[in-house]
């Protein structure tokens, strides 16, 4: 007779393995700890040591540095295909090949901020219990906006609740609820902008479900307001004013998330500028068909030029650099989010990477810059128990790279290998 559970132990057991004389950036903010071995068995990191036990595989590792995998905490996933931004792109296929995309760029985890389509929602099931490959899909399904506002349904949000009054609010709240989103979005600062009453009552509604609330802003009035209602995640930059350090407090002593998403501001008007990175491989392997075309051509280029909105982000980006390194300061958890997928040119892969550079051109270090895109981002997703960094106990789910990123930020993109769960799942973008 077959014993089944034992064929199926058998399946699942992963002998252990150690990667030899690797570099460890942990993501907690400590320095790497160079030529170190990593213990693995069961796709869970059982230790750290300056020793081998006896057994298992080896694989040596000198010359290459290990960080944990990304998450991105702001991102949108199946809208955009190509150059186009549609509803119609929202497929599973799309979705999944986005997710994949993300992994190869070492993101293990987004959080789709609130344009799903309907489908969207097994998708997210489907991800979350390990059926699909890709990176980890946390969704807030249907964001709350307003009426011929933002989000713009030309874009493609098309599932989108738009309450008139609180009421109605409260009512669209309860029907979200029971889908279990990872969080609700919130778009407050358009033109007509959310009424206060009504981003109040979807906030206090919210908490009375236990959901937490992330909000797209752009003004620092609007941040005031949302703060004092009790939002949890402030989801974009607040770049209209500089924050005071009693503001900056006050957002520390709340627990908020601030989530800076610099890289919409720079994507906005830096492909007129002919950036460094625009001909690497590893920017370019992210792109969608006809998207290089189309940001490299002149009209594009004029286009961007002769668009004040698009010069205004210069200023906008300055002064979102420097709210960040306050609230760094302060003490605030920020956590990595780009806004990526929600336009062609916001570019998901590459994305995160390119907002930890921005990062450290604001202040940051690199191993700060780390430690917001792993750790603090794990803890937003409240995932942080059995992710987020390298330490025994917890996923042994990392970046390989050949250079080291603690010296320089941009070595992230040096990726050698992607392992998920003591497994090599992905050598990178540029070597699939």
């Amino acid at each position: 007779m077959i014993n089944l559970s034992l064929i199926l132990t058998l399946l699942c057991y992963q002998p252990g393995i150690v990667l030899k004389n690797v570099s460890i950036i942990d993501g907690t903010g400590s320095p790497a700890r160079k030529n170190t071995n990593l213990i693995i068995r069961d796709g869970i990191i059982q230790n750290i040591s300056q020793s081998i036990p006896a057994g298992g595989a080896s694989i040596d590792m000198t010359g290459k540095f290990i960080m944990p995998l990304i998450s991105n905490v702001h991102g949108h996933l199946g809208n955009v295909k190509d150059t186009t931004m549609s509803a119609a792109n929202y497929t599973p296929a799309n979705v999944r090949h986005q997710l994949q995309r993300y992994l190869d760029y070492g993101v293990g985890a987004i959080l789709s901020m609130g344009t799903e389509q309907p489908v969207g929602v097994k998708i997210r099931d489907s991800s979350r219990a390990g059926l699909i490959p890709g990176a980890t899909m946390y969704s807030a399904i249907f964001g709350f906006g307003v009426k011929s506002s933002l989000p713009p349904e030309s874009m493609g949000f098309s599932h989108v609740y738009r309450p008139e009054t609180k009421e109605e609010a409260i009512k669209d709240v309860d029907e979200l609820a029971p889908l279990k989103p990872d969080a609700i979005k919130i778009w407050v600062d358009g033109n007509p902008a959310m009424k206060e009453e009504i981003y109040t009552a979807i906030i206090d509604e919210a908490h009375q479900h236990g959901i937490r609330v992330a909000s797209h802003l752009y003004r620092l009035s609007d941040a005031r307001k949302l703060v004092a209602a009790g939002v949890d995640i402030i989801a974009h930059s607040i770049r209209d004013e500089e924050i005071d350090e009693a503001f900056a407090a006050e957002i520390k002593k709340k627990n908020i998330i601030y989530i800076p998403t610099l890289t919409l501001d720079e994507f906005a008007f830096i492909y007129a500028e002919n950036p460094e990175w625009l001909n690497d491989p590893f920017f370019r392997e992210a792109l969608d068909p006809g998207v290089y075309e189309m940001i490299t051509s002149p009209a594009y280029k004029e286009k961007i030029k002769n668009n004040p909105a698009a010069q205004r982000e210069k200023e906008a980006l300055r002064i979102a650099m420097k709210n960040l390194l306050t609230l760094f300061r302060a003490g605030v958890t920020i956590a990595l989010g780009t806004d990526s997928g929600a336009m062609p040119i916001r570019v998901q892969g590459f994305a995160e990477h390119l907002e930890m550079e921005l990062m450290v051109q604001a202040g940051l270090s690199p191993l700060e810059a780390i430690r917001v895109a792993t750790l603090n981002a794990a803890a937003a997703l409240q995932a942080d128990k059995h992710t987020g960094s390298l330490e025994p106990g917890k996923a042994a789910s990392f970046i390989v790279l050949d250079k080291d990123p603690s010296v320089d930020i941009r070595n992230t993109r040096r990726i050698n290998g992607i392992w998920v769960k003591g497994r090599k799942i992905s050598s990178g973008p540029e070597k699939q």
